[in-house]
């Protein structure tokens, strides 16, 4: 592919969300002008659970424009919430979605380069941020999760880049045929075998696909996807 354009870059801190409080970062807001990326993110963003997001391989998360209109025809209530940074996106994605972007990719993105880590595994803070009960399973089993890049090279990102592939070592591992292994064919043994052994990915989803193949069972998702609005 040609490449994707950074609509607009976001950062956060962390607030309380919804009615619970629970403390999240994920309501974003928009960066005039260049913004560093180091191996812990953009500059002033924050993660207020970093034990679940952030961290190297969660640096900076992207999100495709694309899927937007999508969210707002299912979700008709809510069409006003679907707008860029609804999800927590630091990167608004143009040109590009899961189906075009591979486990590994490297990217130019202005003077940073980074590296496609793996794709979001929604969470409950998703149903409050939407205000939809199931909102983190409908992300999950639409396939229209967003990913992660870990940061390779630091340098300044803005709105306005465009994002350059500089290499492609797994081209057969697109993020949409993972979330397809992770949440529908999940346990294609082949398939999972091949993930297991994939470089560069993060240990975490290492693990989860050697759990699979020792135990023969899918890991419980319940406690990840279904927080209460």
């Amino acid at each position: 592919m040609a490449g994707f354009d950074i609509l607009e870059l976001r950062i956060g801190r962390a607030r309380p969300l919804g009615v619970s409080g629970a403390r999240s970062a994920i309501d974003k807001q928009r960066v005039d002008g260049a913004c560093a990326a180091g191996p812990l993110g953009l500059d002033g963003d924050e993660q207020a659970d970093r034990k679940h997001h952030g961290g190297p391989d969660k640096a900076i998360h992207a999100y495709a424009v694309a899927h937007l209109p999508a969210w707002a025809d299912e979700l008709p209530a809510q069409a006003a919430r679907f707008r860029p940074g609804g999800f927590g996106e630091n990167l608004v994605i143009g040109g590009a979605s899961e189906a075009d972007i591979c486990l590994g990719d490297r990217w130019r993105i202005g003077s940073a380069l980074v590296e496609v880590s793996q794709g979001r595994q929604p969470c409950w803070k998703l149903n409050l941020r939407f205000g939809v009960t199931d909102m983190a399973r409908r992300v999950q089993e639409s396939g229209r999760t967003g990913w992660y890049f870990r940061v390779i090279e630091p340098g300044h990102i803005a709105a306005g880049d465009k994002g350059a592939l500089v290499a492609r070592p797994h081209p057969a591992w697109t993020l949409t045929r993972t979330a397809h292994l992770l949440y529908h064919d999940r346990m294609n043994r082949t398939a999972l075998a091949e993930l297991a052994q994939l470089p560069g990915l993060p240990e975490s989803w290492r693990r989860l696909a050697e759990a699979r193949l020792s135990s023969g069972r899918t890991e419980d998702w319940s406690r990840r996807l279904g927080g209460s609005v």
